[in-house]
């Protein structure tokens, strides 16, 4: 599959299925999706951001770039302490991309330990690529293989990979992440709902992929699952000046944080499906990266944001997208996440 990272820092296992697939609204799409179609059976218009967005953006990044290269650091060391100097990160297409490929980076430096780095798709619904699992099963030993991801919202791909990983003698479904605000994984860098800059953008920040893409008329049974190259966008390209950014502010000496919160994140998230009155606790989008998501691909009903992180720089790209795009801020008292996404249900898209 092509991108625009080197193949140094990641193989891609998936199928080019560039100009097979034509993008749709966000508009058409959800309607789809709310009507019965999935997801990965369609390729979004990519959301292109305004010059305001993208000057909040780069504010972002050089605010933000310690704290995520601290929670590298951290998981970095995580990851060396409990899975030792042979292990063979696979990240989750496309928004565990930019971390595996941080992560690999950072081990490098500080271990001297050059692992193998790959990327898979996994999708909500429809499960784990198995044809890219056989491709990786066939060059490495079972034990050897970490799954990678940016952040965790509420968990619901980590039950899939919990579910899809049940058939794997000797997988781990662990997965390691930079953040992990939901509280279900001890494999992350931060247990904080942390602004991951990578998560304000789309492709333009993931190697110039769409996210993956899974239809039986364009993916064949032996094929991976699939993916296109926006080529078109390379102009616009930050993939590199995102990992630039943070590998520049690494720190060979890390602290873990003390945790304080016992609870999980989907008990937060059904409480927040009772209060909105949401029956489909798949509308509810918690914390930062997932709420970008829901205001950059979906149609959203409103952003909740903790009053605690009114005005926070943190913040600052979701409330100028909720402006270009009408979507109403209320502010709400949240113990896990910072903030929090609603998609509209069909009758009110």
């Amino acid at each position: 599959m092509r991108s625009s990272y080197a193949e140094d820092d990641v193989i891609l296992l998936l199928k080019d299925i560039t100009g097979m697939v034509e993008p749709q609204s966000t508009e058409v799409r959800e309607k789809l999706i709310q009507s019965g179609s999935h997801y990965s059976e369609m390729l979004p218009i990519e959301y292109v951001p305004t010059d305001r967005y993208m000057q909040v953006y780069h504010e972002t990044l050089k605010n933000f770039a310690g704290d995520v290269a601290r929670a590298v650091g951290v998981l970095a060391d995580k990851v060396i302490s409990q899975r030792g100097k042979s292990v063979v990160l696979v990240s989750l297409a496309r928004a565990g991309i930019p971390i595996g490929i941080l992560l690999k980076r950072y081990i490098k430096t500080k271990y001297k330990i050059d692992c193998p780095h790959y990327s898979i798709s996994i999708i909500r619904g429809r499960g784990i690529d198995n044809n890219a699992m056989k491709y990786l099963l066939e060059r490495y030993d079972a034990g050897r293989l970490l799954f990678v991801d940016g952040w965790i919202g509420k968990g619901a791909i980590l039950n899939e990979l919990k579910k899809d990983l049940a058939v794997y003698a000797g997988i781990s479904s662990e997965i390691a992440v930079i953040a992990d605000p939901a509280n279900v994984t001890e494999l992350c860098g931060t247990h904080e709902d942390i602004l991951i800059p990578s998560s304000c953008l789309n492709s333009t920040v993931s190697g110039l992929i769409s996210r993956t893409f899974l239809r039986a008329d364009i993916i064949g049974e032996d094929d991976f699952h699939g993916a296109a190259y926006y080529g078109e966008l390379s102009g616009s390209d930050l993939s590199y000046d995102f990992i630039n950014a943070i590998e520049k502010e690494f720190c060979m000496e890390n602290k873990q944080e003390e945790r304080n919160i016992n609870s999980h994140g989907m008990d937060e998230v059904r409480e927040l499906a009772d209060e909105f009155g949401v029956t489909d606790i798949n509308f509810i989008k918690p914390g930062i990266g997932e709420t970008t998501r829901v205001l950059l691909r979906r149609v959203p009903w409103k952003v909740l944001i903790d009053p605690r992180y009114k005005g926070s720089l943190q913040l600052a790209h979701l409330v100028r997208l909720a402006e270009e795009k009408n979507v109403p801020i209320a502010y709400y008292p949240l113990k896990h996440y910072k903030c929090c996404g609603i998609i509209k249900k069909i009758a009110d898209a």
